[in-house]
């Protein structure tokens, strides 16, 4: 049985045929899924879902693409969804994104810090979505040294990997690990504590080879899985086993 921890359960590629396809999924071995927020109204969608199916947990918060809706009110709405709603175990997907900066840095960087005080304030972990912004990420994660969570869709280095997982932070891996270029990847999944490693999909996006370029779901998760196993010589079925648990330990499901 896999956990799936990130997916975007709520993006519009699945608005067709979303409620069969979560139906489906515990049928194809997905024991537990993780639906993150990348906004309010994504967010809001998140609770909702988590409520319906006894498998899906939420995060809430807003991506640095939605750092510009960052303001006391939707911090206090974000407030009340996590303490009204048990099954939200997270804040996220939240952090920096410096790949495209249709939002001014100083701009992502004052709404990341907000949402982590509101973890440190709710004792929850983070969902960390961080793209090409490795040092200022770092840097503002030392003003909060009580937050931990994971680097969801890992793209450091194995040294930097390293650094993070001995600070007691999980690393989050995708479809890239099956990429042929993904050396990066497979040097971190490599080296890093079996024990601070979770698998997901990041769906719709990242589909693993050979479904490369198609809309990705969390019934694809078990390719991220026998690469890992490869990489880490272990079994699939061991893979299987010790990324659930680490996922249920990261975001503190029984």
């Amino acid at each position: 049985m896999l956990f799936d921890t990130h997916a975007h359960m709520d993006d519009h590629a699945f608005d067709e045929d979303r409620q069969a396809l979560l139906e489906s999924f515990p049928s194809q071995g997905i024991a537990l899924l993780m639906n993150p927020g990348c906004s309010l109204e994504t967010s809001r969608h998140a609770v909702e879902e988590a409520r319906q199916y006894d498998y899906i947990y939420a995060a809430v918060g807003s991506h640095p693409d939605a750092a510009l809706e960052v303001d006391d009110q939707v911090l206090e709405t974000y407030r009340q969804l996590c303490r009204e709603n048990p099954k939200v175990r997270a804040i996220g997907e939240i952090g920096l994104d410096y790949h495209y900066e249709d939002v001014p840095r100083a701009l992502q960087q004052k709404a990341f810090r907000a949402q982590l005080a509101l973890a440190q304030e709710l004792d929850l972990p983070v969902i960390i979505h961080d793209r090409e912004a490795h040092e200022d990420c770092l840097r503002i994660l030392e003003d909060f040294p009580q937050v931990r969570g994971v680097f969801h869709c890992y793209s450091g280095s194995a040294e930097m990997a390293r650094q993070l997982t001995a600070k007691g932070w999980y690393v989050g891996f995708t479809g890239v690990l099956t990429f042929k270029n993904a050396r990066k990847a497979l040097e971190a999944a490599a080296v890093v504590p079996i024990d601070r490693i979770v698998l997901e999909t990041d769906c719709p996006y990242m589909s693993p080879e050979p479904f490369r370029g198609k809309r990705n779901d969390p019934g694809r998760i078990y390719r991220m899985a026998e690469t890992l196993a490869q990489v880490r010589g272990l079994s699939v079925e061991e893979i299987e086993k010790i990324t659930l648990e680490n996922g249920k330990r990261l975001y503190r499901i029984p």
